[in-house]
């Protein structure tokens, strides 16, 4: 009853910022690599080549993020989407009609930047500010459009591709942005909530004291917190980036690779739920260092596997990492640090990880290049993984200590 009388009140704050998750794809490794190979074959690029273009372009976006980011303190949700789903529309329009390498690389870059960084950081930050006893529930309702797009998308693209091809299908993706995605986040956004932190009550009393972004980078607990976020994303966009390689490399077929993601999904969508339902009784710091458990077994399993049955059980434990990791970056920050520079907060910590998602890809096309084996190095990354979780409880004390003081000092 709780959880519908939730829904009743915030259906349109949280279904605005479901949608703007939902078209996130068009930024989304997962849904860029569909055309990896095609996009080789027009440019007459190498694995390392694509990488490295895909990485420079994802860095730059990283570095505009930064500065961009803050635009959401300061200016409307709508205001702010009016910009940013227009010029991903542009992105993807750019992407479908290009035959130069400069304006692939142009494309890249816009679909990194208001694709996978702006959208969800509007989305995700105005879920931090406007929630505070019901933030992680907040969070992880808004959050599942992620999954929704993970779990649709591909499939349209292929049924698309498969009559227009695949530059028909971008241009598909702008009318998609402009006459669907545009439409219903301006209905639903155009009245923003009244933050909790204004309002009395359990809400109120639960406020913290409100960090500046130059404060939060002094911290010293902000550096290893922010490390166990960039996993998931880092990790997860490298396999996808090289899962054509990733399959012939294990002799698995490509259609029972894409078969299992949708194991990906529901797993994604169970922990982003199961999260937020924790986040609101324990506390986002009490609940991050499990994260990265999951994930850690994912790599192990494909690192060390060529098994039939391998992908179908580290999808769900990718999901698993993914989806806890999607509700606890929208719900810690504002956890920690407060709400009103949440905007500037976050758009470090988008900056980041955007970052780490461009290095993945970069770093590991050109190690295959150079023959230093693939499943090797996802290896390597799950004991980079449970060095991090082993970090995250030891400092879990530390962490529960400091939000626990940043209440008081509010």
């Amino acid at each position: 009853m709780q959880f519908l009388s939730f829904m009743r009140q915030n259906a349109r704050w949280v279904g605005g910022a479901f949608v703007m998750n939902y078209f996130t794809a068009f930024g989304q490794t997962y849904f860029i690599s569909l055309s990896a190979g095609e996009i080789r074959a027009e440019y007459d690029l190498s694995h390392g080549d694509f990488g490295l273009l895909y990485m420079g372009a994802t860095l730059l976006s990283a570095l505009t993020l930064a500065r961009f980011g803050r635009i959401v303190d300061y200016r409307s949700v709508v205001q702010v989407v009016l910009i940013v789903m227009p010029l991903l529309a542009l992105a993807t329009v750019i992407m479908a009609l290009s035959h130069w390498i400069v304006l692939l690389f142009l494309s890249l870059y816009m679909l990194r930047l208001f694709g996978q960084g702006m959208m969800s950081h509007i989305a995700v930050t105005a879920m931090g500010r406007w929630f505070n006893a019901m933030r992680g529930r907040a969070v992880s309702l808004s959050s599942l459009g992620f999954q929704v797009g993970e779990a649709s998308f591909p499939l349209i693209f292929v049924a698309v591709s498969g009559f227009i091809g695949w530059r028909g299908s971008w241009l598909v993706a702008a009318a998609l942005i402009l006459v669907v995605g545009l439409p219903a986040v301006v209905a639903l956004m155009r009245v923003e909530r009244e933050p909790q932190t204004a309002s009395t009550g359990k809400d109120a009393a639960a406020a913290p004291r409100d960090w500046t972004r130059g404060e939060v980078l002094r911290d010293p607990l902000f550096w290893p917190v922010l490390a166990v976020f960039l996993a998931p994303p880092f990790i997860g966009t490298t396999i996808f980036f090289h899962q054509v390689y990733l399959v012939e490399l294990r002799g698995w077929t490509l259609e029972m690779f894409a078969g299992s993601f949708f194991l990906l999904s529901i797993a994604s969508l169970v922990a982003m739920l199961v999260t937020g339902v924790l986040v609101d009784r324990f506390s986002s710091v009490a609940v991050m260092p499990f994260m990265l458990l999951p994930l850690t077994a994912a790599c192990f399993i494909i690192g060390f596997t060529g098994a039939s049955w391998a992908p179908y059980v580290f999808m769900p434990l990718i999901g698993c990492a993914m989806g806890a990791s999607g509700t606890l970056n929208g719900s810690l920050w504002p956890e920690l640090y407060g709400s009103r520079h949440l905007g500037s907060i976050r758009a470090i910590v988008i900056a980041f990880i955007v970052f780490s998602t461009a290095v993945g890809p970069g770093l590991t096309g050109y190690l295959i290049d150079w023959n230093v084996g693939y499943p090797g190095q996802i290896a390597v990354m799950g004991i980079v993984c449970a060095a991090f979780a082993v970090l995250m409880f030891a400092l879990r004390g530390r962490l529960i200590a400091r939000a626990s003081a940043s209440m008081e000092a509010a």
